[in-house]
């Protein structure tokens, strides 16, 4: 990548300053290249030259000039680079010689940058079995399944996971609300039934808090698993899921595998881990006080400076640890991820046996076969914020048992919940005179928006905006702007969700895009460069010759974007951030919506005409790898 051998370059030329000066490398100094504002300042740009000035006593203008003389004399100006400018208050400007990159940037579909090797398993949606799904678990999902394409993208090895709580609490409220209460009403699926049914239960509870015992009673028989009760259970959990699968597939979402919390349990996984666990000085039985009887986690752990063995009498003082094991015997949902983690590492002899789910996904099963499933080499868990706490504790546990390299590539991708907006929520019905900027969502309550629903809200609303019916149906695009909606923001970005917003068409939206390369595509039939058939694959124009120093400021403009994708990829992959690629996405949209308005394509002379095709070309194969690893469709026609 330009930018990454340029910084490594401008890193030589300041180590010979400092070694001139006598001075060593100050530890706060990083060498960062960015992007100038100004298209008349280049592609690159470096401030280092300020950063080194109190270091080396001199103005940054004379560190900028000399560093400047240091990377001509290095003849990094002769290759990629047409020009560098040291520019006030200090800055050192960088512009690509396009002429030197058009004859010798050949990039092909694979990616550019530095990559790690081996297996990576991504876990993602992991929704409760207990209801339908709303968009606070799709934006989980899509968060996942942009990972998963991204590194694809970035030739890495891909496995994704979705982790399937059974055992859980919330599956066991349905349950009880099946047995014990009555929902009316007409439902089209049996997940908007268990929606209902949920909020039911816990309104019961309220109302007669003797019934939380059942729970107990059906969390017990769940994990046993021979009753009629645990039947129910499985049956509820394995419909809604297949609702669930069916949902996410229609936003392009798939799995490899689903894990069934109860198969952690049943295959010996856990009683694996106990042993592992009990070995170590961060786990132990409370003997006295509130926790009496529960197996602990000790948040400091083996090596952190505290003494080995149990805390004092008070348990309450040492509220950081985590139970795993409560007095009753029943599992926590953490200390079941951590047998699973253990496998994911293949750090278990223990393994699962599968069968064949659905559309290629694989379940774990008590009947099934062996597959090479887990033994990741990294492990990415796509989870909210609130869940930061059990996900140390998993990396807690990883580092108690001695695999601190493991524990080193487990990351917790989080990423903000998704709320209401004040609009949106009182029109589900929810009192908004506290007059908050957002609204949560509450499973328990029944608020919320069911990806289902808005899914068909998103489609009517496309339709009714159409005026012509070819090439993506109104489903497929409704899709795709939810999709690009749910992913633009920043992983940690609350994201307000209005209705309204929401299916808007125009702006920084999925539609837009998919426009944009529908027009480039339109533009290129004309031309004679574009598909020449249904399927087939587009043939590049021949790389125009032109005067680099010619171009026109849109042109410019684009082809520095266009410039700029490979190193966008590598900045999204090492920060494991999607909403960078939809940033770009959008930039590179506008610039060539720009272009066209500004550049007529297909007028002028022969040359003129050649260079936009061209450049028409590589808008329209840069974009579709930009919409291939969001997940959206690349339509011939809208």
């Amino acid at each position: 990548m330009i930018s990454a051998t340029l910084r490594i370059e401008i890193e030589r030329g300041v180590r010979k300053l400092l070694d001139e000066a006598g001075t060593s490398w100050p530890s706060e100094l990083k060498v960062l290249v960015d992007r100038p504002a100004h298209p008349d300042h280049g592609e690159y740009s470096t401030n280092v030259a300020m950063l080194l000035a109190k270091t080396l006593r001199k103005s940054p203008m004379e560190i900028a000039n000399k560093l400047k003389s240091e990377l001509e004399h290095a003849k990094i100006a002769e290759g990629i680079f047409s020009r560098i400018e040291a520019a006030a208050p200090g800055f050192l400007n960088f512009a690509i010689d396009w002429n030197v990159w058009l004859n010798h940037h050949r990039e092909n579909s694979a990616y550019g940058g530095e990559t790690e090797k081996g297996k990576v398993v991504i876990e993602h949606t992991s929704i409760n079995p207990n209801k339908s799904a709303h968009i606070g678990h799709l934006r989980n999902s899509c968060i996942g399944d942009t990972l998963a394409r991204l590194l694809s993208r970035a030739g890495r090895e891909v496995e994704i996971h979705n982790y399937i709580d059974d055992l859980g609490n919330q599956l066991a409220d349905t349950v009880v609300g099946i047995l014990h209460t009555k929902t009316e009403g007409e439902h089209v699926r049996f997940g908007d039934f268990c929606w209902d049914t949920y909020a039911k239960v816990n309104k019961v509870y309220k109302e007669s808090p003797g019934l939380q015992e059942e729970r107990t009673r059906v969390l017990h028989e769940l994990e046993e698993g021979t009753s009629s009760t645990a039947w129910i259970g499985r049956l509820t959990a394995e419909k809604i899921v297949r609702e669930q699968l069916h949902e996410m597939k229609a936003f392009g979402i798939g799995y490899d595998v689903l894990v069934w919390e109860s198969r952690v349990v049943a295959e010996g996984l856990w009683e694996a881990a106990f042993e592992h666990l009990q070995a170590t000085g961060a786990f132990y039985k409370v003997e006295e006080g509130k926790l009496a009887g529960c197996w602990v986690l000790r948040h400091g752990g083996e090596g952190s400076g505290e003494a080995k063995g149990p805390p004092g009498p008070d348990p309450e003082a040492h509220q950081a640890d985590k139970v795993l094991v409560r007095s009753n015997g029943i599992l926590t949902y953490t200390a079941k991820d951590i047998a699973y983690h253990l496998w994911k590492f293949g750090l278990l002899s223990q393994d699962f046996t599968y069968m064949p789910f659905a559309d290629g996904v694989w379940s774990t099963d008590s009947q099934g076969q062996a597959m090479p499933f887990g033994r990741g080499e990294t492990v990415i868990n796509v989870i909210d914020y609130r869940q930061e706490y059990p996900q140390a504790m998993v990396k807690l546990a990883l580092e108690a048992l001695g695999y601190k390299e493991q524990a080193a590539r487990l990351w917790h991708v989080s990423y903000g919940v998704v709320s209401l907006s004040p609009e949106t929520a009182e029109s589900l019905g929810v009192d908004t005179s506290a007059g908050k900027g957002s609204y949560a969502m509450s499973g328990r309550q029944g608020v919320g928006i069911k990806v289902a629903e808005l899914l068909q809200l998103m489609e009517e609303n496309i339709e009714s905006k159409r005026s012509r019916q070819e090439g993506l149906s109104s489903r497929e695009i409704a899709a795709a702007a939810i999709r690009y909606y749910l992913l633009k923001y920043h992983l940690q970005t609350e994201v307000v969700f209005d209705l309204r917003q929401a299916t808007e068409v125009s702006g920084n939206s999925g539609v837009y895009l998919l426009y944009a390369y529908a027009r480039a595509g339109s533009v290129l039939e004309k031309a004679g460069a574009g598909q020449t058939g249904s399927g087939k694959a587009l043939m590049e124009p021949p790389v125009p010759s032109f005067d680099g120093g010619a171009l026109e400021l849109p042109e410019r403009q684009l082809l520095k974007q266009i410039a700029y994708w490979t190193e966008t990829m590598d900045t999204a992959v090492r920060q494991l951030a999607p909403n960078l690629i939809c940033s770009y996405a959008f930039e590179l949209s506008l610039l060539f919506n720009n272009f066209y308005g500004a550049c007529p394509i297909l007028k002028g002379p022969a040359d003129r005409v050649e260079l936009r095709v061209w450049l028409t070309w590589k808008f329209r194969e840069t974009l579709g790898k930009a919409l291939d690893v969001l997940g959206l469709p690349a339509p011939e026609r809208m």
